[in-house]
């Protein structure tokens, strides 16, 4: 027996007896290192020293988003009104989603008016989430953010989130679920009339909205008159958001100074 083949079998029969590692297992010659069998071992550390970097914990960047949190945390009617950048549609979306994952409701529903952006995109092919898709691309952002895609379609697949085109909400009462509606200021004041009250039992409804980026003609949004009308009811929080709650680039909140 070669002197090479003696160290080998004599590092197996050591490895055999102590369930140990050995140095000589990691040879430059050493083609198969032998794990050790003794109980307890595992190939990850304990539970207490893994990295949990990867959740994502939803804490606010302002003043703003912080009153924006606790009113969504104590009120189940919310009116955030702010410029862009603010983090309406984020904190809304985050927070539909902790309460689903915390079983405080039994779905999400997002629903954003299609409004086109000055520039006509044309028909768009599909069933109805086809072609309501890239207008609530940003509601997307926001889910993929906080869940995977992944998970997202299946939520989806299952009904727990879904899409509501405001045209189709009439008539509808929607418990038990978590609803955001988006760009609120592109709805006129009978639609968002008819939205709020879609509000069922154990609900919770986030409206956001900037009332200086209106996509509609002068005079024909409705979200400036119900915040101000809804201001004085009990219950109801209405946030407005300033341009210190910008979150974006700080170039973003010196242009909205002077647009």
């Amino acid at each position: 027996m070669t002197k090479r083949a003696a160290i080998k079998r004599h590092t197996r029969e050591m490895s055999r007896e102590h369930g140990v590692l050995d140095s000589r297992q990691f040879m430059e010659d050493a083609k198969v290192r032998r794990l050790p069998t003794h109980a307890g071992w595992s190939p990850y550390p304990s539970n207490d020293d893994r990295d949990q970097a990867y959740l994502k914990t939803l804490k606010p960047k302002s003043d703003g988003q912080a009153e924006l949190m606790t009113a969504i945390d104590h009120h189940n009617m919310v009116l955030a009104l702010g410029p862009a950048g603010t983090g309406k549609t984020y904190l809304a979306v985050a927070k539909a989603v902790e309460a689903l994952e915390a079983g405080k409701v039994g779905r999400i529903v997002l629903s954003r008016p299609a409004v086109e952006a000055g520039e006509s995109i044309g028909f768009l092919p599909g069933d109805m989430e086809d072609k309501l898709a890239p207008y609530l691309r940003p509601l997307y952002d926001a889910l993929s953010d906080r869940l995977s895609m992944k998970r997202v379609k299946a939520l989806m697949a299952e009904g727990l989130i879904e899409i509501a085109p405001i045209g189709y909400m009439r008539g509808r009462t929607l418990n038990n679920a978590f609803i955001v509606v988006d760009e609120a200021q592109n709805c006129t004041y009978v639609q968002l009339k008819m939205l709020l009250t879609r509000l069922g039992w154990h609900s919770t409804m986030v409206v956001t909205g900037d009332p200086q980026q209106s996509d509609l003609l002068p005079g024909i949004s409705g979200l400036t008159d119900i915040a101000e009308r809804l201001g004085p009811v009990p219950d109801i929080a209405v946030v407005k958001l300033a341009e210190q709650d910008i979150v974006r680039h700080p170039l973003v909140a010196s242009m909205i100074g002077v647009l």
